[in-house]
């Protein structure tokens, strides 16, 4: 059994845990918009709120959600915001297109429905806007038709559409993607380009916040110098990273799971390599916040590119997959990434919301079940607009690639703390003490575990991976113990009695 011993340090917070960086993503792009969040309104047998599934908007209001991307993703560049408004009857049927797969989109989610969703939610809408294939009047007008309380004739437009008061949209994407999807640009291109946009926007709505598409360093160096001294047009770097190196997305070995951890571990390495791009570039006289706007595992099953060429792979590509233990336990990884770097890191939305990706709720007609993530995410829930604090390991086994075999992030919270623990470990449990100097002296825990990592939900056995009561032990007047099993995630609440 490891032996882990933690310390959270009280006197030393690191920041606040943005409720940005539990965001989500909704893409046009298979099942998740259309038939898993959004059935309309003539979808027989299956309830719904406005079009959209009442069970699936149940699940994402417990989660919660705080904010909400959306039309894409790549898909975003092939999107024209006319289209998906007015009466559906009178909207036109396109050629929706993100990552390589077509299909016919009615638009009869258009920017009122997204909008009501996240009314719904209590979520923060984000929209990307079309770079690729717009331009710079295509996306004023949009945020115009949102934003502006001016009675212009877009404004009254909203107005005859619904929606008399403005949506007062906040954060908007400048394209998505644009070194590839978005148009292959080349960074010093596409820095032009973006200048060119934001000043425009700016114009349009000067409180609307602006996030210019990243990529890997050396393509944000070059971006971040060419913006220049035009940097006040920034507020976010948008940065994705999808986790490839897992091997299969069910029967994977010892080496995989370790591997799929791994690169959850690496994240924060990422973000903080970032950071020091965007300090440099700016001479620390300008704050922009890191926009890690797609995140999650990208199983080889549901791609036809990348790592895992010798396991088969679904034709047509769906972009659906499975979702195990193992894939919760990588997100609690990252999110402890998070709430280190929560200083820098301004906003983070996990791919994607439903059916696809790294969803954390699936559908199959009118079976809805959430997967193991779904789970996770929700066991960091008391940690959602709290102060990060640093936790020291004293003692604990260490893995191959040297992080932690028992990891945590904990929070100060309006009534007391909340401490995660990981025991990232795949076959050896663990006993696990932490100390907290004026912890309260109530406990209560939940745990997210099962028989073998591999283990998932499905609509014949929906609660296979679901959280259990967790035993917490007082260890002393500022210690308390608990007993790991392997692969598990535990989330312990201090409140005063």
């Amino acid at each position: 059994m490891n032996d882990s011993r933690l310390t959270i340090r009280t006197n030393s917070p690191i920041g606040t845990i943005s409720p940005r960086l539990y965001g989500h993503f909704a893409e046009h792009l298979g099942r998740c918009c259309y038939d898993g969040l959004w059935i309309g309104h003539q979808r027989g047998g299956i309830p719904h709120e406005q079009g959209f599934r009442s069970d699936v908007i149940q699940a994402l209001r417990a989660l919660p959600v705080p904010l909400l991307r959306w039309p894409g993703g790549c898909y975003a560049d092939h999107y024209h915001w006319r289209d998906g408004i007015g009466p559906a009857a009178e909207r036109p049927s396109r050629l929706g297109m993100s990552c390589d797969l077509q299909v016919e989109d009615d638009n009869s989610l258009g920017t009122h429905e997204f909008l009501w969703l996240c009314a719904q939610l209590g979520a923060e809408p984000y929209l990307a806007g079309n770079v690729g294939s717009g331009s710079p009047q295509e996306l004023c007008d949009w945020l115009e038709y949102c934003n502006s309380a001016v009675p212009t004739t877009l404004a009254r437009m909203r107005a005859a559409n619904g929606s008399p008061a403005p949506f007062g949209v906040k954060l908007w994407g400048v394209g998505n993607e644009n070194w590839g999807c978005g148009g292959n640009y080349d960074a010093p291109t596409y820095a032009r380009e973006y200048v060119r946009y934001a000043t425009m926007l700016r114009h349009v709505d000067p409180s609307a916040e602006l996030v210019v598409c990243g990529h890997e360093d050396a393509w944000n160096v070059e971006l971040l110098a060419t913006i220049g001294s035009r940097m006040q047009l920034v507020d976010h770097l948008s940065i994705h990273r999808y986790w490839i190196n897992g091997g299969p997305e069910t029967e994977f070995d010892e080496a995989s799971y370790y591997a799929l951890l791994s690169e959850a571990h690496a994240t924060e390495a990422f973000v903080q390599r970032t950071a020091e791009i965007i300090d440099d570039a700016t001479g620390g006289q300008r704050r922009i916040g890191i926009a890690l706007d797609e995140w999650g595992v990208w199983h080889p099953e549901a791609r036809a590119w990348g790592p895992g060429s010798d396991i088969t792979r679904r034709a047509p590509t769906t972009y659906e997959q499975a979702n195990t233990l193992r894939d919760a336990l990588a997100a609690a990884v990252a999110l402890e990434g998070f709430h280190r770097q929560c200083h820098v890191l301004s906003m983070a939305n996990l791919a994607q919301i439903v059916n696809v990706l790294q969803a954390v709720v699936m559908t199959d007609g009118a079976q809805m079940w959430l997967t193991p993530t779904y789970h996770a995410l929700r066991l960091h829930l008391p940690h959602i607009g709290t102060t990060a604090l640093p936790v020291t390991i004293e003692q604990g086994t260490s893995l191959a690639d040297g992080s932690p075999a028992v990891s945590a992030t904990a929070s100060r919270t309006s009534d007391g703390l909340a401490v995660t623990l990981i025991n990232r470990h795949i076959d050896q449990p663990a006993a696990v003490r932490f100390t907290c100097d004026d912890a309260p002296d109530q406990a209560v825990g939940e745990i997210l575990t099962a028989d073998r990592p591999q283990a998932g939900n499905s609509a014949a056995d929906p609660n296979r991976v679901a959280p259990t009561t967790l035993t917490v032990n007082r260890d002393g007047g500022n210690s308390w113990h608990v007993d790991l099993p392997p692969h598990s995630l535990a989330t312990i609440v201090l409140r005063s009695a």
